[in-house]
């Protein structure tokens, strides 16, 4: 893989506001050893249905720049709660060397001439 031409740490977490976020059964069984329970309940906690592609994934809570994101997201820090736990999906983003919200991002705080400038849903 290339070098990474993107920084995850001055990004709000766009990616975890995808609406479907997919959970895998090894992810599953991961947040479930993470957080001491069983996967019965990891999968009812943490996970709800999707689509076709996606049966299963991850849950949302609000979220004030993107109407809502994964339940995980701590949504002042903008940093993932559970990093070491998280669905494969997330370790494996992006599968490019390059992140398109991190560009378009990059490119709006030069016009807004403001380093922390993040579009809002409101």
């Amino acid at each position: 893989m290339a070098a990474k031409l993107y920084n995850c740490m001055k990004c709000p977490a766009y990616c975890c506001s995808y609406t479907l976020i997919p959970a895998t059964p090894s992810d599953v069984r991961r947040l479930a050893k993470h957080f001491g329970i069983s996967e019965k309940k990891a999968r009812a906690r943490f996970t709800k249905a999707g689509d076709k592609e996606n049966p299963v994934v991850l849950r949302h809570s609000a979220d004030e720049h993107f109407i809502s994101s994964c339940m995980f997201l701590d949504k002042e820090k903008r940093r993932c709660t559970v990093y070491g736990a998280r669905p494969r999906i997330c370790r494996d983003f992006p599968t490019q060397s390059r992140c398109g919200y991190y560009e378009f991002l990059k490119f709006e705080r030069g016009v807004q001439d403001d380093p922390e400038w993040v579009a809002t849903t409101n």
